[in-house]
Parts: structure tokens; sequence; C-alpha cells
């Protein structure tokens, strides 16, 4: 089973959101875009910008709370400026 930490970029927010999951990724975005109440909740325009793939659910956690303790956009778009 892979498990993803991921992260979502909303440019009408100028925001990035920064998650985990073990479903697939594309069915977890989907569910970002659909109506329900969160943080992602506030645009429709989530788009993937970044993802790492991990082996299990406590080895993503771990990545997700690892960023999102920087508490920087712009350590957060270096990384994702580093894949490419």
């Amino acid at each position: 089973m892979a498990c993803y930490f991921y992260i979502l970029r909303s440019a009408r927010l100028d925001k990035f959101y920064v998650g985990h999951t073990c479903e697939d990724l594309e069915e977890r975005i989907r569910k970002h875009l659909s109506n329900h109440s969160g943080f992602t909740a506030k645009s429709k325009d989530w788009e993937l910008v970044y993802h790492e793939e991990f082996s299990d659910k406590g080895a993503a956690y771990f990545r997700e709370r690892t960023v999102k303790a920087w508490k920087s956009k712009k350590k957060i778009n270096d990384l994702i400026n580093s894949i490419g």
C-alpha cells in the first residue's frame, strides 16, 4: 500500500495545503475539490504541486508534520522548485 505526502496550491488564495493520505492521490484531490467543510473548502482551484510516496502511513505523516513545522512559504516553494 502506497501512502503519500502532498502539497496543494491555490493561486486564488495564494496558499498551500500540506497533507498525507494512503488513498489514491487523484481521489484525495477530488475530495479536496468537492463540497465539504475544512480548509480546502475555501477555494476550488487547488492543484497538486508536489508529492512524495512512502511505504507506510507513519512515514508520510512524519513528513507532513516536518514540512508544516517549517511554517515557511519560502521553504515550501524551494521544495516544490527542487523537482525539476
